[in-house]
């Protein structure tokens, strides 16, 4: 798979723009967080899920930085990377007053350069990548010792669905954490705006601490 700015394929094989999704991407409840209550949602998920300190926080495949924003004002230093420039500079605008480094760059090999992180978090973006598993080690290769894989991630539709089931994510992930935590996301509206039926959650990956 070829990635250009803007420009990448799904698993399924179409072709998705993002530089022209991301004018209405935040009309999305889950994307855009604009109504509290969803906020709220994904606000406690992220409190349970990242750590207690604040931490250097990797956003891959950010969109327009809405996750990014809120590890911001938890008082992460956030880097959020992005293949669309149009994305891109929908999160710079959110995170303008948080310091946040905002990039454009494949979310499966984020120009971070030899800067490492306490936490990789993704979500929704590994069903696109062409290779979990390599994804997943080179993420892993960012962590410091002890830190987390956060990644939210599903299997959409009923007719020609597409995603990574839960258990074939933590099966990609043994190799390389010790410890991992599953949550089904499925069963609570207010994080999607709306009642679900399909697969959607989140796996969250700590690597071994030094010593």
């Amino acid at each position: 798979m070829t990635f250009d700015v803007g420009n990448c394929e799904g698993a399924d094989g179409s072709a998705i723009d993002w530089d022209a999704q991301a004018p209405d991407f935040d009309e999305e409840p889950d994307h855009g967080l604009r109504d509290p209550l969803v906020r709220a949602a994904w606000a406690d998920r992220l409190a349970d899920w990242l750590p207690d300190e604040p931490g250097d926080v990797l956003d891959v495949g950010c969109g327009t930085g809405s996750l990014s924003l809120l590890a911001a004002e938890r008082g992460h230093r956030v880097t959020a990377v992005d293949l669309s420039a149009e994305m891109v500079a929908r999160a710079r605008q959110k995170l303008a007053e948080h310091g946040a480094r905002v990039l454009v760059g494949d979310a499966a090999r984020p120009p971070v350069g030899e800067h490492r992180f306490d936490v990789v978090l993704a979500r929704h973006v590994l069903w696109m990548l062409p290779d979990l598993e390599a994804t997943l080690r080179h993420w892993h290769s960012l962590l410091r010792p002890g830190g987390r894989l956060i990644l939210i991630e599903g299997v959409w539709g009923t007719v020609s669905p597409v995603g990574i089931p839960a258990t074939e994510l933590i099966r990609a992930l043994a190799p390389l954490v010790p410890h991992t935590h599953s949550e089904r996301l499925s069963g609570d509206p207010r994080l999607w705006g709306r009642t679900v039926e399909d697969e959607r959650y989140a796996v969250v990956g700590v690597t071994a601490s030094e010593g």
